[in-house]
C-alpha cells in the first residue's frame, strides 16, 4: 500500500511537469490559444469517452455468461445505428473545424492587438545557430535575449539568413516560421512581468538544440532603461559585424549592440537570396509573405 500511494503522488507530481508553456499563457494570444486546445480537446473527449464506456458495456453485456443477451448470427445493418455512428463523427468534425476557423481568424499572427499605446516594432532574424533582434525605434540589437515591455503591443517582422526556421514562445503567442528572402509578421503582448523562454520549433540542423533564447519582460521604465543602457556600450552592427555573426555559431551568449546601421534588416533578407552580393548593394525595403 505505501508503495501503491508513492506511485500515485509522483505520478500526480508528474502531471504538473505539463503546467507549463502554453498551458500557463502570459499574455492574451497565449491564453486564447490555450483556450482554443482546451476546446478541442473537450469536444473530442465528448466522443471518446463515451465510445471507450459503451465499448466496455458491450462486452460486458454480451460476455458467455449472460443469458439475457440475445445472439443475432443473421443481423445485418440497422438504420438507427447507421445514423448514430455516422453523425456524431460529422458533428464533431464540424465542431473542432469551427472552434479552430474562428481562432485561425481571431489570432491571425500578423493582426494587430487592439491597444491604446503604441506597439514596439522589433525586427527579427534567425540565423545558424542563434536570434538576432533588431530595435529599429531604440536604435540597438540583441543576440539571443529579447527584452520587451509589459503591457505593450509587440510587433515582429521575421526574416531567415537562410535555413527556414521557426519563432516560438509558448508562454506568449503561436510559432511563426522565418524563411530567407521573406518577411513574415508576428504580434504579441505580455501581460505579466517575468522571463519566458523563446525556441525555435523547426529543425534546421546541426546547432538547432542551441536556438533557445530568454525573453525579459520588464517594465515600461526599466525597458526605457536596458535599451539606453545598450546604447552606451558593445560594438555596432553593420555590415562587417553582420557577416562575422552570421557565421554559424552554437550556444552563443547573449549580448548587445549599441547601434544598427539603418537598412541592415532589410539588406539582411535580401541578402538571403543572393549571398554572393553580400550586404554592400542596394536592396527593396520590405517584402513580405503573410499568406
Amino acid at each position: 500500500m505505501r508503495y501503491g500511494s508513492l506511485t500515485l503522488l509522483l505520478l500526480a507530481a508528474a502531471t504538473l511537469g505539463g503546467c507549463d508553456g502554453v498551458l500557463d499563457p502570459k499574455g492574451p494570444i497565449a491564453l486564447a490559444e490555450r483556450q482554443i486546445l482546451f476546446n478541442a480537446t473537450g469536444i473530442m473527449l465528448a466522443i471518446v469517452i463515451p465510445v471507450a464506456i459503451a465499448t466496455l458495456g458491450v462486452a460486458f453485456w454480451f460476455r458467455a455468461s449472460n443469458e439475457r443477451a440475445r445472439y443475432r448470427p443473421d443481423f445485418i445493418d440497422s438504420g438507427r445505428i447507421e445514423i448514430l455512428v455516422w453523425s456524431i463523427p460529422l458533428m464533431t468534425v464540424l465542431l473542432v473545424g469551427t472552434v479552430a476557423w474562428i481562432g485561425a481568424y481571431d489570432l491571425d499572427p500578423p493582426k494587430p492587438i487592439a491597444s491604446s499605446g503604441k506597439p514596439l516594432k522589433i525586427q527579427v532574424v534567425s540565423l545558424d545557430w542563434k536570434w538576432l533582434f533588431i530595435y529599429p525605434e531604440q536604435g540597438v540589437a540583441s543576440v539571443n535575449q529579447l527584452t520587451i515591455p509589459v503591457g505593450t503591443p509587440v510587433s515582429f517582422e521575421l526574416t531567415s539568413s537562410g535555413v527556414m526556421n521557426s519563432f516560438f514562445v509558448p508562454q506568449l503567442a503561436g510559432q511563426i516560421y522565418t524563411m530567407a528572402g521573406m518577411v513574415t509578421r508576428l504580434n504579441l503582448l505580455a501581460d505579466y512581468p517575468g522571463t519566458y523562454r523563446g525556441m525555435s520549433a523547426n529543425y534546421s540542423g546541426a546547432g538547432f538544440s542551441d536556438m533557445v533564447f530568454k525573453v525579459d519582460a520588464v517594465a515600461p521604465d526599466s525597458f526605457a532603461q536596458w535599451a539606453a543602457v545598450a546604447r552606451s556600450a558593445g560594438p555596432v552592427l553593420d555590415a562587417r559585424t553582420y557577416s562575422d555573426l552570421v557565421r554559424p555559431s552554437r550556444a552563443v551568449a547573449p549580448f548587445t549592440y549599441r547601434s544598427v546601421v539603418d537598412g541592415l534588416f532589410a539588406n539582411a533578407m535580401s541578402a538571403a537570396m543572393q549571398p554572393a552580393a553580400g550586404l554592400c548593394i542596394a536592396y527593396p525595403k520590405s517584402m513580405r509573405a503573410e499568406r
